[in-house]
């Protein structure tokens, strides 16, 4: 056994950044696009803050009517994103001048099924790709193309009740192999589903499916997310099969979850809290149910159909890697009622952290954590690991003479990256990672745009209000020092 100890990020580590289709193309009416989930979402700025959030987590039927109204004069922000879809190549030619080696993407599903129920694509959607991947090839940027980012077609949730409907299996994966097909010389590295655990929190947004009046809504929940389960393996049997030099992985969102106290209630629900989103790792990176899923199907009264060859597709077809998005660790007490809620988490029973500090929007930083999340990870699946989001969310500041000194962000992003590094020399095989929001655009939970995550500021308010002229920041320059680098200056 080799006993060497790794201390530099590995050769050829993809450095870079990561968007969604949803929240930055824009574009919404253009090139056939049909609407998604995501092009439902309003946002209103004479709502309390604290209001931001409701909507993404509770979808109403009322909402859904309004958005389908082709006179409804509401904002809905992703349907303009930071308008990517026009500036595409300037976009890309500036991560190209930071040096980015991966640009983690997802594909928007409407643009290429509109419905997502057609027998053919929509050819002026996939063309649009093509040029995004021929315009990444200019800078020798590697895509990882997360199929499905929260933007599934809204008709599959009005008029099919959404991935509770096995009949998405198919839909799905006939999307996945047009795309295998269609881009199987330009892209290498696929994600199945964004942030698949999160169909815990938003139901909608994750699977379709509007929770007001929803009759037995954790069987509906658990329900789509073994159909995810079993069209992500099927996807994974196709790319394979379509590209055989690709690699397939999953993505969930990680928390590392700590218990608030030594109390053994406090530990208990921790363990059964983080359970909760090891399932999904769980079921992709090891092709089964772990055992613990019965009793947790049995308290929340859920009696999964699985049909004849779930199973043994699941197990055939496992993912290559895992990839996470990490932005936080919470702390969990059993007693959560009787500790300051941590705001802007969705975990009910996340209470603060006096250890943390916390950033404009509550979510408490813990640089610390992502070393733990991964060896966490690594320790369990023994699968190479790729962070495909991590970045701080903040108002930034254009100062008079035009620049815009995001020391703040800088600071967020070298401790984290620090602690990927050590987590290299504990023996953990991370291959990636690309910065959540490398260019300003909508937020997925609040639907701002002032909560920026970019080395690139997009001239645009939550209004969408602006020029979208882009302007770099002092961490463009930074990152790109990074990547030069590969990781080893920091300063």
């Amino acid at each position: 056994m080799d006993f060497t100890v790794r201390k530099h990020f590995p050769k050829g580590f993809l450095w870079g950044g990561a968007s969604a289709a949803n929240q930055l193309e824009g574009g919404w009416n253009e090139g056939g696009k049909g609407l998604s989930v995501a092009d439902v979402y309003t946002f209103d700025s004479s709502l309390p803050k604290e209001k931001w959030l409701d909507q993404w987590l509770m979808m109403t039927h009322d909402q859904v009517k309004e958005a389908m109204n082709p006179d409804s004069k509401l904002y809905y922000p992703k349907r303009v994103g930071n308008d990517f879809y026009h500036h595409y190549k300037e976009d890309i030619r500036l991560f190209g001048e930071m040096g980015f080696k991966c640009y983690r993407m997802s594909i928007a599903w409407t643009r290429i099924f509109p419905r997502g129920d057609e027998a053919e694509p929509n050819e002026a959607g996939l063309a649009f790709y093509d040029s995004v991947f021929d315009e990444c090839a200019k800078y020798g940027i590697q895509p990882m193309v997360s199929l499905s980012h929260y933007e599934m077609p809204l008709t599959l949730g009005v008029e099919y009740g959404g991935w509770a409907n096995r009949k998405l299996i198919d839909f799905y994966v006939k999307f996945a192999t047009t795309c295998f097909k269609r881009y199987k010389d330009k892209v290498k590295y696929w994600l199945t589903f964004n942030e698949i655990n999160c169909i815990k929190h938003h139901l909608f947004v994750s699977a379709g499916i509007v929770e007001e009046n929803c009759e037995n809504i954790e069987q509906k929940r658990w329900q789509s997310a073994h159909h995810q389960f079993v069209a992500s393996a099927l996807a994974t049997k196709y790319c394979h099969e379509i590209i055989p030099d690709s690699k397939v992985g999953c993505m969930v969102s990680y928390q590392l979850l700590v218990p608030y106290s030594c109390d053994p209630d406090d530990i208990q629900k921790t363990v059964d809290e983080q359970r909760m989103s090891l399932i999904f790792t769980d079921v992709q990176a090891r092709g089964y149910y772990p055992a613990y899923a019965a009793r947790f199907f049995e308290k929340k009264g859920v009696k999964l159909e699985v049909q004849q060859g779930d199973e043994e597709i699941m197990r055939m077809y496992p993912v290559d890697f895992i990839s996470f998005s990490y932005y936080m660790s919470s702390a969990i007490s059993a007693h959560a009622d009787q500790h300051t809620g941590a705001v802007g988490n969705m975990l009910g029973n996340s209470v603060v952290n006096p250890y943390l500090e916390s950033s404009e929007w509550g979510w408490q930083i813990d640089p610390k954590g992502l070393r733990t999340a991964l060896n966490q990870l690594y320790d369990r699946y023994q699968k190479p690991l790729f962070i495909a989001e991590n970045g701080l969310g903040a108002v930034d500041k254009i100062e008079p003479d035009g620049s815009i000194n995001d020391d703040y962000r800088i600071a967020y992003l070298r401790k984290h990256i620090e602690q990927m590094k050590e987590a290299i020399e504990d023996g953990v095989e991370l291959f990636g990672y690309t910065s959540w929001g490398c260019i300003d655009m909508i937020s997925a939970s609040t639907s701002q745009i002032s909560k920026r995550y970019g080395y690139i500021y997009v001239d645009q308010d939550d209004d969408g209000n602006g020029t979208r002229q882009r302007r770099k920041k002092k961490s463009f320059d930074w990152y790109k020092k990074v990547i030069a680098t590969n990781g080893e200056d920091l300063a």
